[in-house]
């Protein structure tokens, strides 16, 4: 007969099929037993789903409160028995503002949810405005459960403030009612404006609107959304022209730095963009993408003619040992130096400012990156960078890596 050690020998290998039908009060004693490895118990509260025995609730909502618990197991056990309503008082306790557990407040929101906490409202919309997918996802099911239990306008009532994430739930809101939400297109806040156009799905209504948008960041994004569905760019470049060509400026930005960012991070740039920079990238020729092997066959040989012995170029996954980005790595002499390459063009720069390899590079037809130039931040340009999506300065966005 199988045990639950047998049925989940290590991590990785889990009967799950064989879990399901095991005794649901052994599965529950397991999931509750600090000595056993932390995949094991959770790999127990998963085969509970829908048979949690009544003699173990009290033992589990234990797990739950125990701050000192696994985690993991303490999400999962939640999520488990986010039914029981006498967790509901632990659930709103100051407390849980300081949970420290990866995951454990968001985890929380969704259990009020779920119980129908209606004072959850504004922190779940909070959620389903993040920019992590996982998070949103967890504020829309959480704000779903509240309007199942509720109804929208009770949830609404709650989300009266005029923040633009109470203008994004209201925005889903009406969209989920068949409404045509193309007004939205004109709210202030960028975010908001982008989750607007994420939903339309009608060109011709899109092309009505255009025809009488009430500003010019509404027209943009109306162009955006037209592009996104029709893939043609003619009538995006028609609003352009007609605007005038708005394009957001940046002081210290030049035309060939500007050409080489916009054109490399405008197209994916995150929702709090201006959206003036995706129809710059949308609506202007892009530079004319370097020969990499070229680029960095010319900047070795100019480092050596210098006497400055470089090494092999890496890409700056390999010289980090993972991830990826948009320039090399040409380290050189005995004292670990090294210049970066960039990917978007003839640019090159270092941390030290060395003015021996900044000679040998700009001979060779590269420009080099210094302090000031590099230290432009280009403004209402959000590019995600280990974990935050703000502007970003030159010399990151030419030299970028990302794990």
């Amino acid at each position: 007969m199988p045990t639950i050690r047998t049925l989940t020998p290590e991590a990785g290998r889990i009967d799950a099929a064989g879990l399901r039908t095991y005794d649901a009060g052994r599965l529950a004693r397991c999931a509750a037993d600090p000595s056993q490895p932390w995949w094991r118990r959770q790999a127990c509260v998963e085969a509970l789903t829908g048979r949690v025995p009544q003699a173990r609730v009290g033992e589990l909502l234990g797990c739950v409160r125990d701050t000192r618990d696994n985690g993991a197991i303490r999400k999962a056990l939640l999520g488990l028995l986010s039914d029981r309503a006498e967790l509901l008082p632990w659930l709103r306790h100051e407390d849980r503002l300081r949970e420290e557990a990866y995951g454990m407040r968001e985890a929380v929101l969704q259990a009020r949810g779920a119980l129908g906490d209606l004072s959850a409202a504004a922190e779940l919309a909070t959620l389903a405005f993040s920019p992590w997918r996982t998070w949103r996802a967890v504020g829309e099911a959480g704000l779903d459960a509240l309007m199942d239990r509720h109804g929208a306008q009770a949830v609404l009532a709650g989300l009266a403030g005029g923040r633009p994430e109470d203008r994004a739930v209201a925005l889903r809101v009406r969209d989920r009612a068949g409404e045509d939400v193309t007004d939205a297109l004109a709210d202030p806040d960028p975010g908001v404006a982008h989750l607007a156009q994420s939903l339309l799905t009608s060109p011709d209504r899109i092309r009505a609107y255009l025809a009488g948008a009430p500003t010019a960041d509404a027209a943009l994004w109306a162009a955006y959304a037209l592009h996104r569905l029709t893939d043609d760019v003619a009538p995006v470049r028609a609003v352009y022209d007609a605007l005038g060509r708005p394009r957001l400026e940046v002081e210290g930005l030049d035309e060939e730095l500007r050409r080489a960012i916009v054109h490399e991070y405008g197209p994916e740039c995150e929702k709090q963009s201006d959206p003036r920079w995706r129809i710059e990238a949308l609506c202007t020729k892009p530079p004319r993408a370097p020969d990499e092997e070229g680029q960095l066959a010319r900047a070795t040989a100019a480092l050596a003619a210098a006497g400055l012995a470089p090494r092999t170029p890496l890409s700056c996954g390999e010289a980090h040992r993972q991830g990826g980005g948009t320039y090399h790595v040409i380290g050189y002499g005995e004292g670990g130096s090294e210049v970066f390459i960039s990917t978007l063009g003839p640019f090159a720069g270092d941390h030290a400012d060395d003015p021996a390899a900044r000679a040998a590079l700009e001979r060779a037809g590269f420009r080099w990156i210094d302090g000031p130039t590099g230290a432009v931040r280009v403004t209402g340009l959000g590019v995600y960078y280990f974990g935050a999506r703000e502007p970003l300065d030159v010399a990151t966005l030419l030299f970028y890596w990302q794990d």
